[in-house]
């Protein structure tokens, strides 16, 4: 729990600093398609957007230690409580101040962890059905196409379907840490789990860079709470054999719920107003 919790943290900090940098690589360049690698690339020459993805890497490995010692439901409700770390750092970085209720939906995320905490058995011991990883993969190019359809539309509806399919991203790289075994050479390359890891997280960064950039961050990031979470804890309780402590499911699932309503609550903090390239300090990640 530990790692899941530094996990958001780096995830939560990475989220106010790459916000930033893809507006300012839009504004900069000018546009193109939804989730295109060319934004991913003007993206990556912004140094704040360098920095959230070292942040994103440390939080990466982070994860999969995580994964390794819990369920799937519990390190994915601590990722989305990686929101509230958000509005944490931009309220002492960024000068945003926090009201009463805002600051209580923080206080709903944390219990929402503790009661996940207490509940959470170890994970889960089963590899799963054989066709699992091949599913996996079919997800992740799945997600791909989804950010090819969704960069079409426009609006919230646009922020959305590529939140929602940056959320499907990151839950496949979820179950696949968990459908990954071995990490011989000759088992990795005949894994299909491993190609899905790789595709999906790839489409999964791409697909947030480009709602960051051109939508309401507060939508995408709410579409991507909701993608990131439900899917693969029931992949994990269905197929990978992720149980509570005994008698502890009901506290379980309330954690779960509590937590992620309060992330989604507090998803409005990875708005970025602005796209001037030097932002103020003063400058809000407010809605």
């Amino acid at each position: 729990m530990v790692c899941a919790l530094g996990a958001a943290v780096c995830f939560g900090t990475a989220t106010v600093l790459q916000a930033v940098a893809a507006r300012e690589a839009g504004t900069a360049e000018g546009g193109g398609g939804g989730g295109d690698a060319a934004l991913l690339l003007r993206a990556l020459r912004q140094w704040r957007y360098l920095a959230g993805l070292a942040l994103d890497g440390l939080g990466f490995l982070l994860q999969i230690a995580a994964l390794r010692s819990l369920p799937i439901y519990a390190v994915g409700a601590a990722l989305a409580a990686s929101l509230a770390v958000t509005a944490v750092v931009a309220a002492r970085l960024l000068r945003v101040r926090l009201s009463g209720v805002e600051w209580a939906a923080v206080g709903i995320v944390c219990a929402g962890l503790a009661m996940l905490g207490l509940a959470s058995g170890g994970e889960g011991d089963r590899s799963g059905p054989s066709w699992l990883g091949y599913a996996m993969l079919a997800a992740a190019v799945g997600v791909l196409l989804l950010g090819a359809a969704g960069g079409r539309l426009s609006g919230r509806t646009r922020a959305l379907v590529l939140g929602l399919g940056a959320g499907f991203g990151f839950g496949v790289v979820e179950v696949a840490v968990r459908l990954i075994g071995s990490l011989h050479p000759v088992d990795l390359l005949t894994n299909p789990a491993s190609y899905a890891l790789l595709v999906g997280g790839g489409a999964a960064f791409l697909l947030l860079t480009s709602a960051l950039q051109r939508g309401s961050v507060t939508t995408a990031t709410a579409g991507m709470v909701l993608g990131e979470t439900i899917g693969p804890a029931a992949v994990g309780v269905i197929w990978l054999g992720d149980r509570t402590r005994e008698g502890l499911t009901w506290l379980a699932v309330l954690g779960f719920a509590v937590a992620v309503t309060g992330a989604l609550a507090l998803a409005r903090f990875g708005e970025v107003e602005g796209s001037t390239p030097e932002p103020s300090p003063a400058s809000s990640p407010g809605a």
